[in-house]
């Protein structure tokens, strides 16, 4: 068994570092050849590791009704948006929806986050996200209500034409405030619930821009059309009215055509557009934060180096004071990291700056079962027990130690997994990983490589092997 948990640690280093060829320069010094085929499980390192943009939405969900609404909108948004930026071929984006802790008159700040690992050009990458339109479908406002905005309109024209004849300024206060309204009214049936879009052409070779929507959608197109028979239905796309087509029956097939006046170059690029995501709510760019490459790789290769020095700082502890039980500590630590670096390229987890903090903290908890353990074994062994039987006491006395403060380890990280942001989310799901990976090998790694040495002597330099400290 001792001999097989070493072989499967050489064989979890080994796929570490072949699958590895982009982060580790000692490959370049070690007779390891990375394997192509096992290069998708590199690492996936995360946007201030990799360098990139960092970018923050705000949402605008004043007109949905309630927290379903607004959740369904939410993720139908983060599922539009990482639609969009795939197809400019972006590796590995991260978009998520976070609620800011800032309340608006509408409750919670939704807000969307998009980092954009290799972007480092924040242009382009607002417009990657800023080119997605808003489709609307809107209706006619009952006819006293048109009345009354078109009303409305035309006494704000003419109050601004006076204005500017006579040069003073518009005073705003004398405007209706029914000018500023839209004679069609919003309907539920918006872009979240397209199907897809088609370039199409009619008789005369007209240029239009054919509809499908998705069940959902399909129904609410039907109760539409046909409560509007005889009406006008207005496409909206980004703010403006395209398409105002009249209704003639209900139509009920969950198709819909958008017609102008386009050339075939827009509806091509209308349509591309539409196919790539409608969002289904608007968004106002907060912020942007730009990452360089240079940056965020000299920031790995420091983390790196800390933990390197790190490991091997608690392995020379180990030796000194451990003896040979640090050893054989040092050893189940090893395979500790190996499965550990496996897991990280295999689920997969991008890793981040407080990631791997979070990983260097668990190299230091891994080898504390292992203290633990010792303790008690040099109890044991003062009491004037063999080491065969030292061993055994050591790890069933301190079991329920490493439980219990293992188990209040994990709690924590799932409190701050569950609560946290993106960045703590990493550093907790890493740290919670490492608790549970650092009790297999303390309990079972550790304990299986130790008695499988068979050292059952008495001597007293064997009681100086497994002994600890200056003195035994």
């Amino acid at each position: 068994m001792a001999v097989l948990l070493v072989l499967c640690g050489l064989g979890l280093a080994y796929f570490d570092f072949a699958s590895e060829s982009k982060h580790f320069a000692i490959l370049d010094k070690v007779n390891i050849s990375p394997k192509a085929s096992l290069q998708k499980f590199s690492l996936k390192l995360g946007l201030d590791l990799q360098g990139g943009t960092h970018m923050v939405y705000k949402a605008n969900t004043n007109k949905l009704v309630g927290a379903t609404d607004v959740n369904t909108s939410m993720n139908a948004l983060r599922d539009v948006i990482e639609r969009r930026v795939n197809l400019f071929g972006v590796a590995e984006p991260l978009v998520q929806v976070e609620q800011s802790s800032s309340f608006t008159e509408g409750g919670q700040q939704q807000r969307l986050i998009v980092e954009l690992p290799g972007v480092t050009d924040v242009q382009k990458a607002v417009a990657m996200i800023g080119a997605t339109p808003i489709l609307e479908f809107k209706v006619e406002r009952p006819k006293a209500e048109t009345d009354a905005i078109v009303k409305a309109k035309e006494e704000a024209q003419k109050l601004s034409t006076e204005a500017q004849k006579n040069g003073t300024q518009l005073d705003q206060s004398k405007i209706n405030p029914l000018a500023f309204e839209d004679v069609y009214a919003s309907t539920e049936l918006t872009g979240q619930f397209l199907k897809k879009s088609s370039l199409d052409l009619s008789q005369f070779g007209e240029p239009k821009v054919a509809l499908e929507f998705n069940d959902q959608g399909k129904d609410l197109f039907a109760k539409i059309t046909k409560e509007n028979v005889g009406k006008t239905v207005a496409i909206y796309l980004d703010g403006s009215p395209i398409s105002a087509p009249r209704v003639n029956e209900e139509i009920d097939s969950g198709n819909a055509v958008i017609s102008g006046s386009f050339t075939i170059e827009e509806a091509k690029t209308l349509v591309g557009r539409l196919n790539s995501g409608a969002l289904p709510v608007s968004i106002e760019l907060l912020s942007t934060q730009s990452v360089g490459s240079s940056l965020g790789g000299e920031a790995y290769n420091s983390i790196l180096l800390a933990g390197l020095y790190g490991f091997l700082i608690v392995v020379l502890f180990m030796l000194l004071w451990y003896r040979f039980p640090g050893l054989i500590a040092t050893i189940s630590l090893s395979i500790y990291a190996a499965i550990m670096i496996a897991i990280f390229k295999t689920l997969p987890v991008t890793m981040t700056a407080a990631g791997i903090a979070g990983f260097i903290l668990t190299i230091g908890m891994a080898v504390d079962a292992n203290i633990l353990i010792f303790a008690r074994m040099k109890e044991e062994l003062k009491k004037g027990r063999g080491v065969h039987d030292a061993v055994l006491e050591g790890f069933a006395r301190a079991w329920t130690s490493i439980r219990d403060s293992n188990l209040s380890t994990i709690i924590s990280a799932i409190i701050l997994f569950w609560f946290g942001t993106s960045m703590i989310k990493g550093f907790a799901l890493v740290l919670g990983i490492g608790v549970v990976v650092s009790m297999f090998t303390a309990l079972t790694v550790t304990r299986t490589l130790l008695l499988a040495i068979g050292v059952d002597g008495e001597s007293k330099f064997t009681r100086f092997l497994f002994g600890s400290g200056i003195k035994n």
